[in-house]
């Protein structure tokens, strides 16, 4: 949410010098692709952002990252692309339950935003120390001059089929939860994890954009998996 593919530069970077070839994808409606946003702008649009990048550039052998909100689309998309994908990889993230958006599982209401977009966070380090660890003044900074609104129908709308680590190679980057807690809510059926029970953990403890806070951590986490 927010952002664009500009906020994988450094990650990009380091991998890209280690031999792999990196697609970082700015979802319809933000960043660079802003001029998109629109009511129709949905979940469903997001999901075909990256079916149609790795069909249009005959991508095979995928390994599939999803940050944040990135993990409701990469896990519907993963399941289309099931044939190409080598592994799905989510960082501070996971393939939800079936039915569940964005904004409920924050519990807000759509009917609270009012000109069909979720604006950016106010990003207040003192006010939200936990998920903006690590994260220093110039990339505060640029989080609130670079961050744009985020399609409120994309958030709005239900999670369908998706792929879980049942399904795919699956890993996880786990940044503001440590693995311990992770197995915990795990064993409770929280929503956030049930979809990888079999996934391989990574933990990378700093707040919850690690590409931003870590990212020579995050590429070497990336390419560890």
């Amino acid at each position: 949410m927010w952002l664009g593919a500009w906020a994988w530069r450094d990650v990009t970077r380091t991998l890209r010098a280690r031999g792999h070839d990196v697609y970082p994808l700015t979802l319809t409606g933000l960043a660079d692709r802003s001029h998109l946003l629109g009511p129709g702008v949905d979940l469903d649009t997001h999901i075909a952002d990256i079916v149609r990048l790795v069909e249009a550039e005959d991508l095979r052998d995928v390994v599939l990252v999803g940050h944040s909100y990135g993990g409701l689309p990469v896990s519907a998309a993963a399941l289309r692309l099931k044939a190409r994908i080598r592994q799905v990889v989510y960082v501070d993230a996971g393939p939800l339950p079936e039915g569940t958006s964005q904004l409920a599982l924050g519990g807000e209401d759509p009917a609270g935003f009012t000109d069909g977009t979720v604006p950016p966070r106010p990003w207040d380090a003192q006010a939200d120390p936990v998920l903006l660890a690590g994260l220093d003044d110039a990339a505060l900074t640029l989080l609130r001059t670079r961050g744009t609104p985020h399609p409120l129908a994309a958030a709005a709308q239900p999670l369908g089929t998706r792929a879980t680590s049942a399904d795919l190679p699956t890993a996880l980057v786990a940044c503001t939860f440590p693995p311990d807690r992770i197995a915990a809510m795990q064993a409770a059926g929280h929503p956030f994890f049930a979809g990888l029970t079999e996934a391989r953990i990574v933990s990378l403890p700093t707040g919850h954009w690690p590409m931003l806070s870590e990212p020579e951590a995050l590429a070497e986490a990336l390419l560890s998996l």
